[in-house]
């Protein structure tokens, strides 16, 4: 039989063991209550975001430099290219039979240019111009400099209150095809509010269209005679010349133009990458020939003089 102290000694370690600690099953992660799970934000996670924009910055980058190809914007691949000369010869052959007045060569000029990009448009005055029906009209200060450089120049109107009264009464007759702005009388154009009826016309003035001037004697001089080119779906199409031009007064033309779109070309190369990629002649009803930078025909027989005289 076991004594008091035996007895005591070992009730106090029983009374100093630890108490079992229960056992609780345990259960997926993802079908415990949201409350209870542990969520740790890793130090790690702000610098990986930080990566992950810079790289959708710089695929977004990518894609903007990537070019997009039109379908009037690709070359004509290993298509045969022609002369100057020969691209006339065979046009004049399909225009035969119809009024020399109405057939007129175009010449088609394909732009590669990167999705959303500034629109390339211009204005060239071309040696020797197709259309001779240039009417000018002057918006500038009643009594002023320039509405008498207006008047010397040629203008069919000009004038400031007197002009705006002549668009709003005949919205649909109006006497000119072109219309220019003094920058002393851009506050009044604006305030007259005309961009209803010039607008769907193109004959609003402005920066864009370089048709704000502070030289309206120099920039009539340029109007007269000049053809306005504006980029649509990655090409150019401009008329060149009458099927009755000579090649050589089409060949000053086709040269003027071309070198007028390079030079607006390299003026727009800080802000977007342009590239003219190919140069392509048709006529009203003819098929388009592309150019290969030459100017006599390949057949000997067959003389620029030839292709000078009417069909």
């Amino acid at each position: 039989m076991a004594s008091i102290n035996q007895c005591v000694t070992s009730l106090t370690r029983l009374s100093l063991s630890a108490p079992a600690r229960p056992v609780y099953a345990t259960i997926p992660r993802f079908l415990a209550p949201s409350i209870i799970q542990t969520r740790c934000k890793s130090a790690g996670s702000v610098a990986m975001r930080a990566r992950e924009r810079k790289k959708e910055q710089l695929k977004k980058k990518k894609r903007q430099q990537r070019f997009k190809e039109y379908k009037f914007a690709t070359p004509s691949g290993e298509a045969e290219q022609y002369s100057l000369c020969d691209a006339m010869r065979y046009l004049r052959a399909f225009e035969v039979g119809r009024p020399p007045s109405s057939v007129t060569y175009e010449l088609a000029l394909k732009i590669r240019t990167p999705k959303n990009s500034a629109v390339l448009r211009n204005r060239v005055r071309l040696p020797y111009p197709i259309k001779n029906d240039t009417r000018i009209a002057v918006i500038c200060k009643e009594g002023s400099g320039a509405m008498h450089d207006a008047r010397a120049a040629g203008a069919v109107a000009f004038g400031e209150e007197s002009l705006f009264e002549l668009i709003k009464a005949s919205p649909n007759k109006l006497p000119f095809n072109r219309l220019i702005c003094h920058v002393d009388s851009e506050a009044a154009l604006k305030k007259a509010g005309l961009g209803r009826i010039l607008g769907p016309k193109g004959l609003m003035p402005s920066l864009k269209t370089n048709t704000l001037t502070r030289s309206v004697k120099s920039l009539m001089h340029d109007m007269a005679g000049a053809e306005t080119y504006r980029e649509r779906i990655g090409s150019i199409r401009v008329p060149i010349g009458n099927i009755n031009y000579s090649p050589k007064m089409l060949s000053e033309n086709v040269k003027t133009l071309v070198l007028g779109v390079k030079e607006t070309l390299s003026k727009m190369e800080h802000r977007v990458k342009k590239e003219l990629i190919e140069v392509v002649l048709t006529s009203t009803n003819g098929p388009g020939f592309s150019l290969n930078g030459g100017f006599n025909p390949t057949d000997e027989k067959i003389q620029p003089a030839h292709l000078s005289t009417a069909m």
